[in-house]
Parts: C-alpha cells; structure tokens; sequence
C-alpha cells in the first residue's frame, strides 16, 4: 500500500451521507473521488470532489462492480477507500485482503458486519449484555402464528431481520392484519422480527462510534430524533446533537462485545412507559445523519483518514451541543406535508437560519448537490440500478 497517497475513493454518490464525508473530507483539503453507478450523483457535484468515478452496478452486477474497483485502486492507489451504503460494504468487507494491497479499507470483517446487522442477534447479544430492548418475539414455522396472534399486545411492529431503514416494517393493530402482514413480510425478509411497538412519543436516539483496530473507540457522538419521515418511523429529517451517558455506554458495550471496527452508529428509543432507552438496531456503516456530527465537531470521515495514516490522536468525545442538522429536501417538507398538525410545526418549520442551524444538502458555499438532488429523480427513467433501489424502498407496508 502507498503511505505517501493522501486522495480518498468514496462509493454511492448518491446519497446525504457520502455528501457529508465529501465536504468533511474535502474541507481538510483532501482530495476526493465520488463513485456511483450514475453520472447523475449528487455527491460528485460537491465543490470538494476532485474526480468522479462511474462503476457498475453493485446490486445488479456486484463481479463487475468489484473487477472495476479493484483495478481503479490497483491504478490509482487511494489513502482510503470508504463504502458507504449496505450493498458496497458487504460486497468489499469480503475481498477485503485483496483491496488492502492498494489502500485502506476500515471495515470490519465479513462476518462481524453481517451478525452486527441481523436484528435477531443483536437482540439476543443486548439481552446477554443487560441492554434493554423491546420484547421480542421470534418464530421458525409459519404454525406458531395462529398461536402468538392471539397474545401480542398490539399494536406491535414487524421487521425484517437483515434490512435498513423502514423496507419490510409495519405496524398490526390486531390479529387480523399482524398475520397477513407477517405473510407478506416473510415471503420477501424469510421469518421477520416481531416486537412490541414503543410509543411513538419516545424520543429517538443515535450512538455513533469509530473503533480502531485494537477495538478502542476513537470517537463517539451522540444524536436525539426531532423529525422523520415516514411519520410512522423512518429516516430522520430534524435531528440536534446531545448528551446522553447511557446511550452512549449502552451503545459502547454493544459494540466492544461484537469486536467491532470502523465506524458504527447504535439506534435507540426511549420508551416513556418506564424512562428507559431500549435498543432497536446497528447500523454498521455511515449513518445517513453524518452532516450532524460532523458540523457539531465530530469529523468522522477525516478521522478514519488519520488512523490510515498512522496518527496518533486521543479520542474525540466532545463536541458542540445543541447544533440541529436538517435534511429538508425532500425529508423535512415530506413530513410536514404528512403531518396532521401542521401548526404544531409553525413557525419554527420556515425558520432556515441560525448559528446552531445546518443541512445535510443544502449548502450556499456549495450549492450544486442540491440543484443535482432536485434533478436526480430523473435517473428513475433510465437507470437500472436505481430502479432496483427505488423498487427495495417501494417494499413498505
């Protein structure tokens, strides 16, 4: 591997969180790559990507995609090569000795990854640990439904065990629905979690981490939910930075007992039947809030840079509080429009500017990401792989 090579090779361009590494990267005077499927990627049009990069298809023809990976790195020799969406972490997790000839690749190792983003174990793993979680309820035969139907405290959620984001969730009220909507879960995500359903008026949390390869966290970070989209429990579209010491420590342990490398963020939610945040998930990969640590002075992205380089630097564990991140287009605007008190939400929704205010896209010193999001629809039309992903996130009930 070339130690001299400072430039970085980001995948999926498409999304909030490579955009947020680009500009934190980019900002640190770094020089970076965009690579996407798509010329059409809004992260590549950043002021701070040097070279665009177009590669094929990681969910349709994930060899190619591969082939063509490993010889740009071959050629170019990137300090760091940074995946950012489930499909490309996976995918590169596993030929992660041959990528690291040409640079490095901070993930851990296959497996880890794949039980630390099946919900089952980690529930399992919490439990064995002493962290709360929902009760949960697990089946192995599709007979055991007519039996649990009948004694679920409804409402309650279904969830795929191996799915990010709200693909495959739904909400039964009853025994009616939960069995026929389990059915159709399962026949895409095989035998679903089923969980009690918090109350929606918990808040939302995030414990966001960066181990090194000894397993000592090198950073940490800790966000609260204020909005999402779907309303019924989706990505966040408001969210401020806070300071949470069990979160934080819950969050830690979980991820220290799985030995984890790289960088990882810990859902919580606090349930206000007993105070208690119980655990929903791992996201084993970026986050797509990443704007908000970064502007709150958690620069992730630029601190696994430094632990590729070698450097020496002592754990970054404070940073501003009360800094509020938004996604706005089109997140923020689809939750008011969904909301059923849209006067709750005024006037503060139409208040754009502040000294604790950011955006994950918008951006007046680099405005072109936003113009390419609200254009980006478009590659639906001609792009297969978007078509994939648009027909993944088309899958909820």
């Amino acid at each position: 591997m070339n130690r001299s090579a400072s430039d970085v090779l980001i995948t999926d361009g498409h999304w909030r969180k490579t955009l947020a590494a680009v500009r934190a990267l980019g900002t640190q005077g770094v020089p970076v790559t965009v690579g996407e499927s798509s010329r059409l990627a809004m992260a590549a049009f950043s002021r701070y990507c040097r070279h665009r990069l177009v590669y094929p298809s990681a969910l349709i023809t994930p060899d190619r995609f591969l082939n063509r990976l490993y010889d740009v790195c071959r050629r170019r020799r990137f300090r760091m090569l940074l995946p950012m969406e489930d499909a490309t972490v996976q995918l590169l997790a596993a030929r992660r000795s041959d990528f690291e000839r040409f640079t490095h690749l901070p993930l851990a190792d296959p497996e880890t990854i794949r039980r630390a983003g099946d919900k089952a174990f980690v529930m399992q793993t919490a439990a064995g640990l002493g962290i709360p979680t929902p009760r949960t309820w697990h089946i192995h035969d599709l007979k055991q439904l007519n039996t649990l139907k009948k004694r679920l405290p409804y409402p309650v959620v279904i969830k795929p065990r191996c799915a990010s984001g709200a693909i495959g969730v739904c909400y039964p009220q009853d025994a009616a629905s939960f069995e026929k909507q389990y059915r159709i879960v399962h026949r895409r995500f095989p035998f679903p979690l089923i969980q009690e359903r918090i109350p929606a008026d918990g808040a939302g949390f995030g414990a966001s981490f960066l181990f090194d390869a000894g397993g000592r966290v090198k950073a940490s970070f800790v966000h609260q939910r204020l909005r999402e989209y779907p309303l019924s429990g989706g990505a966040s579209t408001l969210r401020i930075s806070v300071r949470r010491t069990d979160v934080l420590e819950m969050g830690r342990t979980l991820l220290t007992a799985l030995k984890w490398f790289g960088v990882g963020m810990v859902e919580f939610k606090l349930d206000p039947r007993d105070g208690v945040p119980k655990l929903l998930e791992i996201n084993p990969r970026f986050w797509g809030s990443l704007a908000l640590a970064v502007n709150a002075g958690v620069n992730f992205p630029y601190l696994m840079l430094r632990m590729a380089r070698g450097d020496f630097f002592a754990p970054v564990e404070r940073y501003r509080i009360g800094v509020q991140c938004r996604w706005f287009l089109p997140g923020d605007l689809l939750h008011f429009l969904a909301s059923p008190d849209k006067r709750s939400l005024m006037p503060g929704f139409f208040r754009f500017r502040g000294p604790q205010k950011a955006y994950d896209i918008l951006s007046l010193t680099d405005p072109l990401p936003a113009l390419v999001k609200i254009i980006s629809p478009l590659t639906f039309l001609y792009d297969p792989d978007m078509k994939q992903r648009l027909n993944q996130r088309k899958y909820m009930l």
